[in-house]
């Protein structure tokens, strides 16, 4: 059994993260922290794990958590995770980032967007970005990923078979989402409260958007040269889920069957990528709970565009399931593992 702490564990990702892992077959959590809740019991904030998983949360500051896990999930927020992945790395632990801290290979560029410094920036050289799709083989090989964003996730897997096989034109590159709630996290915000939230729909961060530059950053490296897009997330009225509509031109004459059965054969080994049939698009309702990316696509002859759509649930595929995924990559274990959730329904 692999022993496991989760840092940062009284948020949505930490929660779906303790769901995720205490149905795992090969791992036993075995730390939870939180700095505003050490002493207290991990069942008194989380009522829904009363007997599945009853421990008390820790503080981050204690050293003996070191002894206690042979990997950390790291659901801290952005810049808080800096010094605390290089703390765990060096000390010889597997670790996988949640935050943005790691995500970005230009400090720089981190800078840029977030606004702070990156105090462990030698470090940026070993983590690996973790889409097991795309980057699988270095996954395999590390003992730091940096788990993406939700955002990205749901925009590269879309996009990933388009770029990489040269079918689409790399100027002009619209991409527009629509995420739950739960995006924003667990915390208090007039703005996320229901009353602002139920019966509204609108965009926020309108060119500003800090995963504009994660996307572009393995666009980039997919394409061989620089990419920029378009990036305009939206706030749904939802708890979960995210839906993305790309927009492209296309650089080859294909139909939307053909196109569909590029996808198909590009993604035919991923057991978590689901490409629909053509004249279905995806629902974020059939992906709620699970980590798979649905793709639907559809190529407008009459204007030469294609226009690519994904849902994902953004704490699953999104954070936490991912999260996991990329352990079972790191650990060798079945890639599945502990991941096989289905949609429910209603």
């Amino acid at each position: 059994m692999l022993t496991v702490g989760i840092c940062g564990a009284s948020g949505y990702t930490g929660a779906e993260l303790l769901r995720l892992l205490s149905a795992h077959p090969f791992v036993r959590i075995t730390v939870v922290t939180s700095e505003r809740l050490a002493g207290k019991s991990l069942v008194e904030h989380f009522p829904h794990l009363k007997g599945i998983l009853e421990i008390d949360f820790r503080s981050i500051e204690d050293s003996s958590i070191l002894k206690e896990a042979e990997l950390f999930f790291l659901a801290l927020p952005h810049g808080a995770s800096q010094q605390r992945v290089a703390f765990f790395y060096e000390k010889g632990k597997y670790v996988v980032d949640l935050s943005a801290d790691f995500r970005l290979k230009d400090p720089d560029v981190y800078k840029a967007w977030y606004k702070i410094e990156h105090t462990s920036a030698e470090l940026l050289k070993h983590a690996v970005y973790g889409i097991p799709e795309i980057y699988r083989d270095s996954i395999r090989g590390t003992r730091l990923v940096a788990n993406p964003g939700c955002y990205p996730t749901a925009a590269l897997l879309g996009l990933y078979p388009a770029v990489k096989e040269s079918i689409v034109d790399l100027e002009g590159i619209v991409i527009d989402a629509k995420s739950g709630v739960s995006g924003a996290g667990r915390k208090a915000d007039i703005g996320l409260s229901f009353c602002e939230v139920n019966e509204a729909f609108r965009a926020y961060a309108v060119t500003t958007h800090r995963h504009t530059p994660e996307i572009e950053e393995v666009l980039s490296m997919l394409a061989g040269s620089e990419v920029k897009v378009e990036f305009i997330p939206h706030l749904l009225p939802v708890n979960r889920g995210i839906l993305t509509t790309i927009y492209c031109k296309m650089k080859k004459s294909l139909n939307t069957e053909e196109l569909l059965a590029l996808y198909r054969d590009f993604y035919k080994e991923e057991p978590f990528v689901r490409v629909c049939e053509e004249g279905i698009m995806p629902d974020i309702k059939n992906v709620r709970g699970t980590n798979y990316c649905d793709i639907g696509l559809k190529v407008n002859t009459r204007t030469g565009a294609v226009i690519i759509i994904t849902a994902i649930d953004n704490l699953v595929k999104g954070a936490s399931g991912q999260a996991i995924q990329n352990m079972n990559v790191m650990m060798n274990f079945e890639e599945t593992a502990g991941l096989k959730q289905v949609a429910p329904l209603p």
